[in-house]
C-alpha cells in the first residue's frame, strides 16, 4: 500500500530522526501489532544489555509479524517505542536503526515513551506498531 507522508515546514524535520510527522493511508486492512521485544521464538533474549541489538531484534520481530499478515515494513504507519530509562545518548542509537529499516523518505509516524521498566528486566526496548495493508 502506498502511504503519503506529510512533514510540514512549520513542524521540525523529523525524517532525519527516522519518523514522519504525519502518515496518511488509503482504506485497507488495519493491522495492530503487539509490542515486540528482543526475544526469539524460544523466549531467549538477544542483545542483553545492548540497546542497538535489542532495537534491531524488536524491528526484526515486527517484520515477522507484519509479513505474517501479508504486509511489509513499508505498510507500518505508526510506531510506539517504549525505552527503559531513556537517556539522551539512546536517541542516536535508535534513530540510526529506524532509518536503516524504514528509510528517511516515508518512515512511519512514532511516539517514544520512557518507562521505568518492561515485563522482563532484560528488556531495554519494546516497539508496537499499526499498519495498513
Amino acid at each position: 500500500m502506498e502511504n503519503e507522508c506529510i512533514n510540514p515546514d512549520s513542524l521540525f524535520n523529523s525524517t532525519q530522526y527516522g519518523f514522519s510527522q504525519i502518515v496518511v493511508s488509503n482504506p485497507g486492512k488495519i493491522v495492530h501489532i503487539s509490542g515486540q521485544v528482543a526475544w526469539n521464538e524460544k523466549m531467549k533474549i538477544f542483545g542483553k544489555n545492548n540497546l542497538a541489538k535489542q532495537t534491531q531484534k524488536s524491528i526484526d520481530n515486527l517484520k515477522i509479524a507484519i509479513e505474517s499478515a501479508n504486509g511489509c515494513l513499508n505498510d507500518i504507519v505508526m510506531l510506539r517505542i517504549y525505552i527503559v530509562n531513556y537517556k539522551k545518548e539512546d536517541g542516536p542509537v535508535i534513530n540510526k536503526i529506524l532509518k536503516n529499516n524504514f528509510g528517511v523518505e516515508t518512515p512511519p509516524a512514532s511516539t517514544w515513551i520512557s518507562v521505568a521498566g518492561l515485563s522482563n528486566e532484560d528488556f531495554l526496548i519494546e516497539i508496537e506498531a499499526q499498519a495498513i495493508i
